[in-house]
C-alpha cells in the first residue's frame, strides 16, 4: 500500500511538472524530442518553403508538415543556448556566457550590434546590469522602409538610441516570465512593451515574434525578434479616428455607441473595414444596417474578437469568438491572413494600448444583421430564387418574426422548377408563422405555415425533421427571422396512408390486396406507421401461380402485408446503417442507406417519404422478404477444443491453439512429461 502511495505521488508530480510548462516550453520540448536522434540539444525546426520563416514544431505541425497551409521542410539546429563542436554529434557545448553586446553577435543579430555601437549603446550593454534586449534580426532591419531607416540612423538625432532603448527592459525576463497579456516598462521613457504568449507556443512583443529566445548573457538576456517595434501610445479608437481610410467605420462606431468600448482598457482584435469595404455593399443593404441600431451594433461587434491576436500568432485556421457572440475562422495562407477562408486583410498589426487593428477590404456581415432573403442568397441559391419567383419576397425582407424552411440546392435535382400554382402553394408552406429555434422543437409539435398547414416535428436519434425534410445545418438566425436549411422539399401529408395509396396508380394492386386482407381500417386509423409499399411492378414480378395463391388466402396475404409495415414512423433521412425496425408481423426489418437510396432487407426503395397523417409510405418494386438468419461460425469448436479440453486454468478452458502449442513446447511442460 505504501509503495502504491509513493507511485501515485510520483505520477502526480510528473503531471504537475508538464502542466506547469509554458506553451513555448512545451513546443520547444517537442522540438527537442524530434531532434534527439541527431544528438544532444538538437531541435527540429520547420521552415516554410520559399521563405526564411522557421518555427519550433508541435505535434500537429510535425505530422501535417504544413504551416499556414504551405509545406514545410524540417531542419535540425542547435536548441537555444547551445552550439556545435567540431567532430562531435549534435550540439554538446553551451554558448559562451558573455555580455549582451557580444551575445548579439553570437546569436546573429549583427545589425542590432552595429547600430548599438553607432548609437553609443555599446558601453551600456557591455557594462553591469540586468537587461532584457528584444533584438531585431538582420532581416527585420532590412524590412524597414528606407526613409524610416535613414531617419533612425541619422547622426544628427538621438532617434536610433531611443528606438533601441524601447527594445530593452531593465530586468532579466526569460520566456517563462513573458506571460500572456503582460506589459513591461521599456527603457525609453517607460513606454510599455506588450507581451502575448499564445497557446500554440508563439510569443510576441508588440506583435513581433520571438524567433530566438532565452539567449543568456552575463548582464541579461537576449530574445531575437522578427521586426523592429515602435512605441505604443494611442488606444484603438484614437487609431481609427486619425486614419482617413476608416472614415465610414469611425462614423459607424459613434452611431453604434461603441466609442467608449474602444477607448477603455481591453485586449481586442479589430478587423477594421476600410471605406472601400463599405462601398462594396449594395446601397440599400448598407442604408438598412446603418439605420438599424441593433443590426449596426451586431455588424461592428462581429468585427471585434474578444482577445488580442497578432497576425504572427496565427499558423492555421482557428475559430475565434467575437463580441457579437459567434465565431470567425481566422487563418493564414502563406504570408496572407485570412478570415473565413478569404484573404481580405490588407494591413496587419496596427497595435494600440488596448488592442490590435487589422484592416480588411470586405465588410463582414453576421447573420444577425441579415434579412431572410440575404441569409438564403448566401447559402441556398436555388431556393432563394424560387421564393422570389413565388412572390414571397415581402416576407423575406420585412420585419416579420417567421421561420423559413429552405431546401438545399441538391433538393431540387431532377425536379421541375416551373412556378406552377401548386409550387407557389408548396413554397408558401415553407414559411412558418413564428420565429423558432431548432433547439426548442420537440417531438409531436405542430408548426403552422403561412399557407395554413400544420407541419409535424419528428425527433429521431440522429436527425430533427419537419415532416419529410430534416434539418441539415445549424440555424441561421437573422435580424428578425430565422432560417432552417433542410435536405428536401417538403411534401405535407394530404390524407391517411390508405388515401396516399389510393391516390397513386402505382399501388392499385396493393390497394386491392389491403382490402382483401382486411387492413383498410388499420391504415385509415390514427397511428404512426412506416409502410414499405409494394408497387404493381412488385406484384407482377411474382410467379403468377404464387400471386394467385396469395390473393386467395386473406390470412397469408395479411401476414405478408403486415411484414411490410413498421410499428414506428421513420423518414428516409433518419435511417442510418444497421437501423432495425419491428414490423407488425415477423421478426425485424433491416434498413440502410447508400448514396441517398434507402434499402429495406437489401431491397431498394424507389420513392421515399410519401407523407400521410398517420405514417409514411416508401415505395418498393420488389416484395420484401425476411433476411436469412446469420450463421456465426465458432472457430473455438471442433479440433481446437478437443485438443485443449484437458488443459484448464481454474475454471477456464484454454481454447487458443497457438497458445496451447506454446505451452506444450515450454520447458515446464517438457519437465512434466519426463516426470510422468
Amino acid at each position: 500500500m505504501k509503495r502504491l502511495t509513493w507511485f501515485a505521488l510520483a505520477i502526480t508530480l510528473i503531471a504537475t511538472g508538464f502542466a506547469s510548462k509554458t506553451p513555448y516550453q512545451a513546443v520547444l520540448q517537442h522540438s527537442r524530442i524530434r531532434g534527439r536522434p541527431h544528438g544532444p540539444n538538437v531541435c527540429a525546426m520547420q521552415n516554410i518553403q520559399g521563405t526564411d520563416k522557421k518555427y519550433f514544431t508541435n505535434c500537429k505541425q510535425w505530422y501535417h508538415r504544413k504551416i499556414c497551409g504551405k509545406p514545410t521542410v524540417v531542419s535540425y539546429e542547435c536548441c537555444p543556448g547551445y552550439e556545435k563542436v567540431i567532430g562531435e554529434k549534435g550540439c554538446p557545448a553551451a554558448l559562451p556566457l558573455v555580455n549582451i553586446y557580444k551575445t548579439l553577435g553570437v546569436v546573429g543579430a549583427t545589425t542590432t550590434k552595429m547600430y548599438s555601437e553607432r548609437a553609443n549603446l555599446q558601453e551600456e550593454i557591455e557594462g553591469p546590469g540586468s537587461f532584457t534586449f528584444f533584438a531585431p534580426s538582420n532581416e527585420a532591419w532590412a524590412a524597414l522602409p528606407t526613409e524610416i531607416l535613414d531617419a533612425l540612423v541619422s547622426n544628427v538625432n538621438i532617434e536610433l538610441l531611443n528606438a533601441l532603448h524601447y527594445h530593452m527592459i531593465n530586468k532579466r525576463l526569460t520566456s517563462d516570465d513573458l506571460k500572456h497579456g503582460t506589459s513591461f516598462s521599456s527603457m525609453y521613457q517607460d513606454f510599455d512593451v506588450h507581451i502575448h504568449h499564445y497557446s500554440n507556443g508563439i510569443v510576441t512583443v508588440n506583435c513581433a515574434r520571438l524567433v530566438k529566445t532565452d539567449q543568456h548573457a552575463t548582464n541579461g538576456i537576449v530574445h531575437v525578434v522578427d521586426r523592429v517595434i515602435t512605441a505604443i501610445t494611442n488606444n484603438v479608437n484614437s487609431l481609427i479616428d486619425t486614419d482617413d481610410d476608416l472614415d465610414t467605420l469611425r462614423t459607424a462606431v459613434a452611431a453604434a455607441g461603441l466609442t467608449s468600448l474602444l477607448e477603455n482598457e481591453g485586449s481586442y482584435t479589430i478587423f477594421a473595414p476600410t471605406n472601400e469595404a463599405f462601398e462594396k455593399i449594395p446601397p440599400e443593404t448598407l442604408t438598412r444596417i446603418l439605420g438599424d441600431p441593433v443590426s449596426l451594433k451586431d455588424l461592428l461587434n462581429y468585427h471585434i474578437l474578444k482577445n488580442l491576436h497578432c497576425s504572427e500568432s496565427i499558423v492555421a485556421g482557428t475559430p475565434l469568438e467575437t463580441l457579437q457572440g459567434t465565431v470567425l475562422e481566422v487563418g493564414c495562407n502563406g504570408e496572407e491572413m485570412t478570415i473565413n477562408g478569404k484573404a481580405i486583410v490588407t494591413q496587419r498589426d496596427k497595435l494600440g494600448t488596448n488592442g490590435v487593428i487589422h484592416y480588411v477590404n470586405e465588410l463582414l456581415i453576421p447573420d444577425s444583421a441579415k434579412t431572410l432573403l440575404e441569409l438564403a442568397e448566401g447559402s441556398v441559391v436555388t431556393a432563394s430564387k424560387l421564393f422570389k419567383d413565388a412572390g414571397l419576397t415581402d416576407h423575406l425582407i420585412g420585419s416579420e418574426a417567421v421561420t423559413l424552411l429552405a431546401p438545399l440546392n441538391d433538393a431540387f435535382k431532377d425536379k421541375s422548377l416551373a412556378m406552377t400554382p401548386d409550387m407557389k402553394k408548396l413554397l408558401r408552406n415553407h414559411i412558418l408563422k413564428e420565429k423558432f429555434s431548432s433547439k426548442s422543437l420537440y417531438h409531436g409539435q405542430e408548426l403552422e405555415t403561412l399557407g395554413g398547414l400544420k407541419l409535424r416535428v419528428f425527433v429521431f436519434r440522429n436527425r430533427l425533421c419537419i415532416e419529410n425534410a430534416c434539418i441539415a445545418a445549424h440555424d441561421k438566425n437573422g435580424r428578425f427571422a430565422n432560417m432552417f436549411i433542410v435536405d428536401k422539399l417538403l411534401t405535407p401529408p394530404m390524407g391517411t396512408v390508405m388515401d396516399v395509396l389510393k391516390a397513386d396508380d402505382r399501388f392499385s394492386t396493393l390497394v386491392g390486396a389491403i382490402q382483401r386482407a382486411g387492413l383498410t381500417e388499420l391504415l385509415n386509423e390514427k397511428g404512426a406507421y412506416t409502410f414499405f409499399a409494394p408497387t404493381n411492378a412488385a406484384f407482377s414480378a411474382m410467379p403468377p401461380a404464387d400471386l394467385n395463391k396469395l390473393m386467395r388466402d386473406p390470412k397469408e396475404l395479411a401476414n405478408l402485408l403486415r411484414y411490410h409495415i413498421g410499428e414506428e414512423f421513420l423518414v428516409s433521412s433518419a435511417v442510418t446503417s444497421h437501423t432495425r425496425m419491428k414490423p407488425l408481423t415477423g421478426d425485424k426489418l433491416e434498413l440502410g442507406a447508400l448514396n441517398s437510396t434507402l434499402y429495406v432487407n437489401r431491397v431498394p426503395v424507389v420513392e421515399a417519404d410519401l407523407m400521410a397523417t398517420n405514417g409514411v409510405v416508401h415505395a418498393v418494386d420488389v416484395i420484401v422478404k425476411p433476411r436469412p438468419p446469420k450463421i456465426v461460425s465458432d472457430q473455438a469448436e471442433g479440433s481446437t477444443i478437443r485438443r485443449t479440453s484437458a488443459v484448464r486454468a481454474g475454471s477456464q478452458v484454454l481454447k487458443n491453439d497457438d497458445l496451447f502449442q506454446k505451452v506444450l513446447r515450454s520447458q515446464s511442460s517438457r519437465s512434466m512429461s519426463r516426470v510422468q
